[in-house]
């Protein structure tokens, strides 16, 4: 059915910069919010970033002048630039989205890993 695939993880050093990408795939009619999330070892869950359909957007404090996210209706695909990468940054990213089947249900991604070290 529904799925959602994470890509763009990886190692990097301090300072750099990434760009993730989730891709939905299925009987899609639509898709509303978009959102990605992670989680560090030993740590809970955290949103990192949202947009709605409309381009509306919404971040973390620990995010905001560094990360930007975007999305592409046409290819059913979220992005989430990622720049001036800090140590603390580092956990597996996870894409999140509310799909139309036309019923609407929530969907998580199978995650992407990002460690940022020296």
């Amino acid at each position: 059915q529904v799925q959602l695939v994470e890509s763009g993880g990886g190692l990097v050093q301090p300072g750099e910069s990434l760009r993730l990408s989730c891709a939905a795939s299925g009987n899609i009619f639509g898709i509303n919010n978009m959102a990605w999330y992670r989680q560090a070892p030993g740590k809970q869950r955290e949103l990192v970033a949202r947009i709605t359909r409309s381009g509306s957007t919404n971040y973390t404090d620990s995010v905001k002048g560094r990360f930007t996210i975007s999305r592409d209706n046409a290819k059913n695909t979220v992005y989430l630039q990622m720049n001036t990468l800090k140590p603390e940054d580092t956990a597996v990213y996870y894409c999140n989205a509310d799909i139309w089947t036309p019923h609407i249900l929530n969907y998580w991604g199978q995650g992407t890993q990002v460690t940022v070290s020296s």
